[in-house]
């Protein structure tokens, strides 16, 4: 498998990376340590965590995916096939949320501890802190390259004007900059990405992970009337977001061009993400086994520009 630069950093990734939400909340551990075999074995190495996963769960206290994780590396002879991410930023309950020294201090610590490394390969930002002046967050980041907890940052969620910001306080003082970007974007949720994000991103040479590449599972065609809702515990959410004029237009264009290419929808998603500009890995989650390989099956599918075309006149946003 031919892997990606992160941004100007020294990292190599895969073109597809697993998002670790699902572990510790819609998928045990067992079927987690399987799911994230499978992934090594088909070539893939880039793992996406957060410290709040899955602290929205009931009975859960965040630091769920951190964990299955650490359990699956300390296994062995696995650490060094893998680029590990995490985040740190949201909100953890007793005060525990934004981007200030301690905080990050703090949060890196436990999830060091729970991933049961020494070292995270990507750092990132969960989202903005407007609340802590960017140099503070920023020089306490660098504090963390600089002992070796952390190879390299990133950034989640970060509007276009806080990102340029970040990007130019990095310069002036000297410091570790982001040096990727994870956003919003997929065949349905486009707009804010390709007005703002994705120019900004080309042009200081970020890597792009943006989360939801399926749109939380719409662009499977899982959902496609209000009733299948309750296939997933965010399927109410799902359908509500996406299930629109606009959202069948796209089904029907994912479905013409799978029918005329042997694919699944799911596949032709994907193939539309990894053939934008800037895109570096797209983060994409599944629960069995059998979504895995849909999804690897995504990453040989090459979509010709016919069928490009069709699917950005189904998915216009103006």
């Amino acid at each position: 498998m031919t892997l990606r630069p992160l941004g100007r950093s020294p990292l190599q990734v895969s073109p597809l990376c697993f998002g670790g939400n699902v572990f510790g909340w819609t998928v045990d551990e067992k079927t987690s340590f399987s799911l994230l075999d499978a992934w090594l074995d088909a070539g893939f190495n880039f793992i996406d965590t957060a410290d709040v996963y899955s602290r929205w769960a009931p009975g859960h206290a965040g630091g769920e995916s951190e964990t299955v994780i650490g359990k699956w590396l300390r296994q062995g002879g696995r650490r060094e096939r893998v680029v590990l991410a995490t985040k740190v930023g949201m909100d953890m309950g007793e005060g525990r949320v934004g981007l200030a020294p301690a905080r990050i201090r703090e949060a890196v610590e436990a999830s060091l501890r729970r991933l049961q490394t020494d070292c995270i390969d990507l750092y990132q930002a969960h989202q903005d802190d407007e609340a802590t002046p960017l140099e503070d967050t920023l020089e306490a980041f660098a504090a963390l390259v600089k002992e070796g907890k952390v190879r390299v940052l990133g950034a989640s969620n970060y509007g276009a004007d806080r990102l340029a910001q970040a990007l130019d306080t990095s310069r002036r003082l000297g410091l570790p900059r982001y040096e990727s970007l994870q956003p919003l974007y997929n065949l349905s949720d486009r707009a804010v990405f390709e007005a703002q994000l994705q120019p900004l991103c080309r042009k200081e040479g970020l890597g792009v992970l943006n989360y939801y590449a399926l749109a939380a599972g719409f662009l499977t065609g899982k959902y496609r009337s209000p009733a299948d809702a309750g296939k997933s515990p965010r399927g109410q959410g799902v359908t509500s977001k996406y299930l629109n004029a606009r959202g069948l237009r796209i089904l029907a264009a994912l479905d013409a061009a799978a029918t005329r290419l042997g694919s699944t929808p799911g596949r032709v998603a994907i193939a539309w993400l990894l053939a934008q500009p800037g895109i570096t890995s797209p983060i994409a989650s599944a629960t069995s086994l059998v979504q895995l390989q849909d999804l690897v099956e995504a990453t040989r599918l090459t979509l010709d520009r016919e069928t490009l075309a069709e699917l950005d006149r189904a998915s216009a946003t103006g």
